[in-house]
């Protein structure tokens, strides 16, 4: 059982008020030599960390930004979608939460076993209709009235839209989504048990004038195969990579065949307007130098040997010395 911890302030108060007489440290004793009861409620069972919470809520806030671009895409209009909670509930609770006139789009995850709900807001649905129909994107909510023609629509479109939630996913699991069911009551939705615990993902929807929620419920069971995955730590890990020794070697031969731009510079001297317009024949110009320092060769104009200079075979040449490693290199 976690302990409250007290403020400065209120240690402070406690203090003022036992040196005060107002409090009896004996009833202190007493009352924390008192069992304390802390009530807890297995209609709504925690079987997640707030750990693995934070991994679904890094997740679906990639999927919002991955949606928002694929149907301002799709719909050419204002789409703006936002993660807005992530929440671990009984699965009543949810059917409860949800209107009893909605969009419900029920999914499989393969490879996952069970099944995930994709509820729409009725505004937005339609908003989706209305444009992929040649309209202004206007919401309302007459789902009790749809035609086999929207209902095709509107599967067709969600369905593609679950493509951005694969790609979300796929930092951790490969899925595949695949439509079962098109339903408008929640009531004839059982996905799980009343009391199983549930993953519901809100996000505020706009599009266009249109506002409303999108819900993802992901039950317990469905996660329960990757669970440990959720965790942040599992994120932090860095991934080996398994050299392929053939690429390696195919990559380094390529490598040692590319040509770059190679100079020494012999020395710089500074000389006046003057002097340069009156150069003539024989003049000697004195560089800054030193006959017995190295020379540094540069690679695409940046420094990396030092060298002397020499001949080879009657051509100027310079030797390697040693490698160039900084302003500061004694």
């Amino acid at each position: 059982m976690s302990e409250e911890v007290l403020s400065q302030g209120e240690i402070d108060a406690l203090l003022s008020a036992i040196s005060s007489g107002e409090m009896d440290a004996d009833e202190l004793k007493e009352e924390e030599a008192e069992k304390k009861v802390k009530v807890y409620d297995f209609k709504r069972a925690l079987r997640f960390s707030k750990d693995q919470v934070r991994g679904l809520t890094r997740i679906h806030e990639n999927f919002a930004r991955l949606l928002t671009t694929h149907l301002s895409a799709q719909l050419r209009t204002y789409v703006n979608i936002s993660l807005a909670s992530v929440e671990q509930i009984p699965y009543e609770e949810f059917i409860r939460s949800v209107p009893q006139k909605t969009i419900l789009n029920i999914f499989s995850v393969a490879p996952l076993e069970g099944r995930i709900v994709f509820e729409i807001n009725p505004n937005i649905a339609y908003a989706v209709l209305d444009r992929m129909l040649g309209g202004k994107g206007s919401g309302m909510n007459k789902v009790e009235n749809l035609t086999e023609i929207e209902t095709t629509i509107m599967k067709r479109t969600f369905e593609q839209s679950m493509g951005q939630l694969e790609e979300a996913w796929a930092s951790m699991i490969d899925i595949e989504l695949i439509l079962e069911d098109l339903e408008v009551n929640p009531q004839f939705v059982q996905l799980v048990s009343p009391n199983e615990t549930v993953i519901v993902i809100t996000l505020n929807t706009t599009i266009g004038d249109s506002s409303g929620m999108i819900n993802i419920c992901l039950p317990h069971i469905v996660l329960e195969p990757i669970i440990s995955k959720l965790s942040m730590h599992y994120w932090m890990e860095e991934k080996v990579t398994e050299i392929d020794e053939e690429q390696y070697e195919r990559l380094s031969q390529n490598i040692k065949k590319v040509e770059v731009d190679a100079k020494v510079l012999l020395g710089e001297s500074s000389i006046t307007i003057e002097e340069f317009l009156n150069l003539a024949s024989d003049d000697v110009i004195v560089l800054n130098q030193k006959i017995q320092e190295p020379l540094l060769l540069t690679t695409n104009d940046e420094p990396k040997f030092y060298v002397q200079p020499g001949k080879k075979n009657n051509h100027l040449a310079v030797q390697v010395i040693e490698e160039y490693r900084g302003e500061d290199d004694e």
